[in-house]
């Protein structure tokens, strides 16, 4: 294929094209629901530091040198520990792979998995942003009906039944991008039993929200329900110690695993080993749990103090889905109302968010839209909202 027909299959990430947008507005007072970030305020900076001098006096200075493509094995260690500590899930460390960001994870199971033609199942809406990693490949997205428990079992039954090209499913039960939903334990029996009924189908679980849990009991992972070896699990720091890191892995069967390990040497030969000792040096002198819980507090303050105000000054028409735990709050409009031809209203009242089509693989979404509740300060939501509000009743006018 020429460059410029290949050329024509990669588009920019929708996210990141909303977000230079409202960075060329020069308006100080904006206030940024659009964010898809932590609170900055909250990252362990002086832990991190802590975990960072020391590394300049090691003699052998092996954080500045050239490390494994699978990792650093003390973190793989640590991981494992993690995973069976968090998510109750006995994880062979041989089974582990450090990556570039879950982005990285979901680029090198495309590159293994997908050819031209296959299809990609994904939530209706979902993380289309992540999925661009599979765009090179030539694949196409099929967006699969989604309820308030997640993806439809029945409705995933009948499109892989349907679709011989289906070849990869990607889905983020916990807390999901956009809409915050976490699926409930039977919805995940329900979907695993739907894959191990399709034994060649494989499953992309991108978990980077997993911990943020703020209301609501502990819901087992797909990757632990997995006997066949179909789920590829994706975990990050991003979200729990700083993005800015850009540490996470993958967890996948033997025979995926070293496969991705090969494909990662010939993408970047290995994750920043100068990161990945430091997030080793900051677990074993830290309390990780002790700082999760920490962000649970907070983000749940901010979360509840967001709905709270849309529930008081947005319209009744609204529908809002109301998250235990991560990031997100997504509203749905009234369907007269476009929220991609709302923005710039918004973006002139100070006041910024994602259109909801943004996140649908068939350009559905038009009335949604996603707020971010946990970078923004807790006085600034509820002026934030309160802009928001303005602007869409003046569109139902």
């Amino acid at each position: 294929m020429k460059l410029a027909q290949r050329m024509l299959r990669v588009k920019g990430s929708e996210i990141r094209s909303v977000g230079k947008k409202i960075a060329s507005r020069s308006n100080p007072d904006l206030i940024k629901f659009s964010a898809g970030m932590p609170d900055a305020a909250l990252f362990p900076a002086k832990a991190l530091l802590e975990a960072t001098v020391p590394l300049f006096s090691d003699p052998e200075r092996a954080s500045l040198q050239y490390g494994l493509t699978k990792g650093d094995t003390d973190l793989i260690g640590l991981i494992a520990g993690r995973m069976k500590a968090v998510e109750h899930m006995d994880i062979d460390p041989g089974n582990i792979l450090i990556t570039t960001g879950c982005q990285q994870g979901i680029s090198l199971s495309a590159v293994a998995l997908l050819d031209k033609g296959d299809a990609v199942l994904v939530e209706s809406p979902s993380y289309m942003d992540g999925l661009n990693a599979c765009i090179p490949y030539e694949c196409d997205f099929v967006g699969i009906e989604t309820d308030d428990d997640g993806m439809v079992a029945e409705a995933l039954d009948r499109e892989l039944d349907a679709n011989p090209r289906a070849k990869l499913i990607y889905v983020i039960p916990n807390f999901q991008n956009p809409t915050g939903k976490a699926w409930p334990f039977k919805r995940r029996q329900d979907f695993m039993a739907v894959v191990k009924k399709h034994p060649d189908i494989m499953v992309v679980e991108d978990n980077p929200y997993g911990e943020l849990r703020f209301r609501g009991k502990f819901v087992p992972s797909l990757k632990s329900m997995d006997t066949n070896g179909q789920v590829i699990y994706l975990g990050s720091f991003s979200k729990v110690l700083s993005p800015g890191l850009r540490v996470a892995w993958v967890i996948a069967n033997d025979e995926l695993v070293e496969k991705l390990e090969i494909l990662k040497e010939g993408f970047d030969l290995q994750s920043n080993q100068f990161a990945q000792v430091q997030v080793v040096n900051y677990l074993r002198n830290n309390d990780l749990t002790a700082h999760v819980e920490l962000l649970r507090a907070i983000y749940k303050r901010k979360c509840d103090l967001m709905l709270g105000a849309i529930k008081e000054q947005f319209p009744e028409q609204a529908k809002v889905i109301e998250p235990d735990g991560g990031m997100f709050i997504w509203v749905s409009l009234p369907e007269r109302i476009n929220t991609s031809e709302m923005l710039d209203d918004a973006l002139e009242a100070g006041v910024s968010y994602i259109p909801g089509v943004s996140f649908y693989a068939d350009g559905k979404g038009t009335d949604g839209m996603r707020l971010n509740f946990t970078s923004t300060p807790d006085e600034r939501i509820l002026v934030g909202v309160r802009r928001l509000a303005d602007v869409i009743r003046t569109r139902l006018h």
